[in-house]
């Protein structure tokens, strides 16, 4: 199994790209705190994006920035130059023209800005993995970040047919190849449980969770199939994950849980079988707790809301 592309074939992801700049120095964009991440990919030129507490990052050309929690923050060539609220611009609906902004100096930077959803699950969001403000460099095996941005640039300009569903599978891709990208780029003890895969021990013992979330997995068992003492297993797993075996285990089982509910009729005393719990009783406590909702009023909902589409 590969863990990774399952919990990816679960997510929803939504999303679009608002802006297309050609900004004249001096320039300085200001953006409020919104509930969906937030991407800048800076195509030409330099800046700085600044949050609220203020953290700088210098941009240079090929730099794409995602800022995960959706904070207030500012891009800029020059911090002394009045920010402009961003969402202040008038775009035509449908359209992605190139908006002309700044002053009349050089340099000229082009930037495109847009944002990241994530629908399904609830909760567990692979974004509540990433940091606050992700950075991504230009890579050596070719500008693929550019590639796609600019293949959504081109189909943003003029509204056709289907418009909106190609979109939302180019910012599927979009966001795969950001999240690989920056697992890639992790280093020993980063990243949760998406770091902790490769480990040569934690990965593996992460893989048989996934694949068996309905076993009674034990500290014991799970060290001596991974190569490790009971101590040693229990220590790295929540170093290298951010949580003790037993709570990611729960955790894995609720989200195995709340799939199923979405995705499936299946009765509640089937599902918590399927997650190992023998009775409903003690499966609809958990979920409840874990969720905020029972199992039947969480089915409900999302069914409500239109389930997985």
């Amino acid at each position: 199994m590969d863990v990774v592309a399952e919990v990816l074939d679960r997510v929803r992801f939504g999303g679009t790209l608002l802006f297309h700049f050609e900004l004249g120095h001096p320039w300085s964009l200001a953006l409020p705190a919104r509930p969906y991440a937030l991407f800048h990919y800076l195509s030409r030129g330099s800046a700085t994006l600044a949050l609220e507490q203020g953290r700088d990052l210098p941009m240079s050309e090929g730099d794409f920035v995602v800022v995960t929690r959706g904070e207030a923050h500012l891009i800029y060539s020059d911090s002394r130059t009045k920010p402009f609220p961003l969402m202040d611009f008038d775009r035509p609906t449908g359209r992605l023209g190139v908006v002309r902004h700044g002053g009349d100096a050089q340099p000229v930077s082009t930037m495109i800005c847009g944002n990241f959803t994530v629908s399904r699950p609830a909760r567990g969001s692979v974004l509540e993995l990433l940091p606050p403000v992700l950075l991504l460099r230009p890579l050596a095996d070719g500008d693929w970040l550019g590639a796609i941005l600019q293949r959504m640039v081109s189909e943003s300009a003029l509204e056709r047919p289907g418009q909106g569903v190609a979109l939302s599978r180019l910012t599927e891709v979009l966001f795969v190849e950001v999240l690989r990208s920056w697992i890639q780029s992790l280093r020993p003890g980063e990243g949760g449980w998406l770091g902790a895969m490769a480990d040569p021990h934690i990965g593996p013992a992460l893989q048989l969770i996934h694949e068996q979330p309905d076993r009674p997995w034990t500290l014991d068992e799970l060290g001596r199939r991974v190569g490790l003492g009971r101590s040693a297993f229990s220590a790295r797993f929540t170093k290298l994950v951010g949580q003790s075996m037993h709570r990611y285990l729960i955790a894995r089982r609720m989200s195995e849980a709340a799939f199923l509910l979405e995705s499936s009729d299946e009765g509640i005393a089937r599902i918590a079988s399927r997650v190992g719990y023998e009775t409903a009783a003690a499966f609809s406590k958990l979920f409840h707790r874990h969720h905020g909702l029972s199992p039947g009023r969480y089915r409900a909902t999302r069914h409500s809301d239109g389930g997985r589409s």
